[in-house]
């Protein structure tokens, strides 16, 4: 939990009584590789914070090799089916643990509760759904403007535990190529 509040800190100090409210708000869930966070058809009820462990955003297919990976979340980000939280609608995907996961996570209940009770409430909703929007965005732009050689390449460089730590099918998946599309790609940059 002390993650949390350092992640939070480095945007704005946060006091001891907010700290206390929020803190007292958070319920630690644990998930081993391979386990749902969010399932198709659930609606999201939390905003979670990763301690540990590594999640991907999938649209799961009956031919699992057709699944379509676009999102990775790792340790020390928020993570949610945001939509489904903002929306009380049941999610279009669902969010699986790649590794064990450990996460802190806030209902959306609490979550208003800590806007209305305290300033660092509001940072906190904040910080969480611009990151969640960035990411959703500058993936869009990506896949509109560049080559998925390009895309592969950026991975290097913005999020290099990524391409460490996530198996290369789903890399694949996340960057609009088959798996023998990366492997060539994989070639030519060697």
């Amino acid at each position: 939990m002390k993650n949390i509040r350092a992640y939070i800190e480095e945007t704005i100090t946060v006091n001891d009584t907010d700290w206390t409210l929020f803190s007292s708000k958070l319920i630690k869930r644990e998930f081993n590789k391979k386990d749902k966070l969010t399932e198709i058809g659930q609606v999201e009820n939390y905003i979670s914070f990763i301690e540990s462990g590594i999640a991907r955003f999938l649209i799961p297919k009956e031919d699992k090799e057709k699944e379509i990976t676009f999102g990775f979340c790792f340790e020390n980000e928020f993570i949610s089916a945001y939509d489904s939280f903002l929306t009380h609608k049941p999610s279009l995907y669902q969010i699986e643990a790649l590794t064990n996961m450990v996460i802190w996570s806030i209902s959306y209940e609490d979550l208003q509760e800590v806007y209305q009770k305290s300033f660092v409430g509001n940072v906190i909703g904040r910080m969480s759904s611009e990151r969640l929007f960035l990411i959703k965005s500058k993936r869009e732009q990506s896949l509109l403007n560049e080559t998925a050689e390009e895309r592969y390449l950026k991975l290097f460089t913005e999020r290099p535990n990524l391409i460490k730590e996530v198996p290369l099918k789903y890399i694949a998946s996340y960057i609009g190529v088959t798996a023998q599309a990366l492997s060539r790609i994989r070639k030519r940059i060697s």
